[in-house]
């Protein structure tokens, strides 16, 4: 069966992921959808980028993702689908799908151009829904679309070497329900980089010299050990890959977490220093 996955910032209250839902399933009842969230920050491409790159590889191939945040089409930002990694994608060309490209070029762009086929009173989520059904049944790229050979892209996305290579700087790009702050610098590149050295982690007055690859290298430790490290800030790679700032085992409802804790915010500079 194919599948479908709904990235937005639609929220929970009113009912438009449920339309959006309603939609892809009144073109194909057997299509299997799935949520993978719908309260990212409004308008907030940076959130939803990040969270489609760490999500959609889990997938099948042939996965269709919808990246429903700040989609509507304006005279500057288009709808797009594109197939990436054996993968299709539809959203707004608004920088959202910029942190794909920086890694693996795309086989293939289209601008949607299906908007005037649609019925007076057609909105995004029409548009959505019919090309993602459309694909999801094999159809074709140019069918739905234009071919383009370019799309945008978020600068901030991307993690910057200093000249000398003696640091990487870095921003917190997502903030999970935990509170853990996630950075845009993944552990392939601060390896690349290293070439071999020490590094520690800073932001803000803050300082982590050990970075674990999982939470659950914690377990290797002793439970006294485990219950002294209880409120520390850690630094670890995320299942994603990339570096994640957290309280250890603080829940922020009643304690607090990176988020309100450290006082790490979204976009805030985080940086890895090296050491000779």
């Amino acid at each position: 069966m194919s599948i479908i996955t709904l990235i937005t910032d639609y929220g929970l209250k009113d009912h438009y992921a449920g339309i959006l839902k309603g939609k892809i399933f009144s073109y194909l009842p057997e299509i299997n959808v799935i949520d993978i969230s719908h309260t990212i920050d409004k308008f907030n491409v940076l959130e939803a980028s990040y969270l489609l790159s760490a999500s959609y590889s889990h997938f099948p191939k042939g996965t269709v993702h919808i990246v429903g945040v700040d989609a509507s089409q304006n005279a500057d930002t288009f709808h797009i689908a594109m197939l990436y990694d054996g993968h299709y994608f539809i959203g707004a060309d608004n920088g959202i799908f910029g942190s794909l490209i920086n890694k693996i070029n795309p086989e293939k762009i289209v601008q949607i151009n299906i908007h005037d086929l649609l019925i007076n009173g057609s909105g995004d989520l029409d548009v959505f829904a019919m090309v993602a059904t459309h694909l999801a049944k094999n159809g074709e790229l140019n069918v739905i679309g234009t071919p383009i050979s370019s799309i945008k892209k978020m600068n901030v996305l991307a993690p910057i070497v200093d000249q000398n290579s003696k640091s990487i700087r870095g921003n917190v790009v997502y903030i999970d329900d935990f509170g853990n702050c996630v950075t845009n610098i993944s552990k392939s590149f601060i390896e690349e980089t290293a070439n071999g050295r020490n590094y520690e982690i800073r932001f803000s007055v803050h300082s982590i010299r050990n970075v674990k690859n999982h939470y659950s290298d914690f377990k290797n430790n002793t439970t006294s050990a485990l219950k002294s490290m209880e409120g520390n800030e850690i630094a670890i790679f995320n299942q994603a890959g990339f570096l994640e700032i957290a309280i250890y085992r603080s829940n922020p409802a009643r304690t607090g977490s990176a988020n309100t804790l450290l006082g790490l915010k979204m976009q805030d500079v985080v940086m890895v220093e090296f050491v000779e």
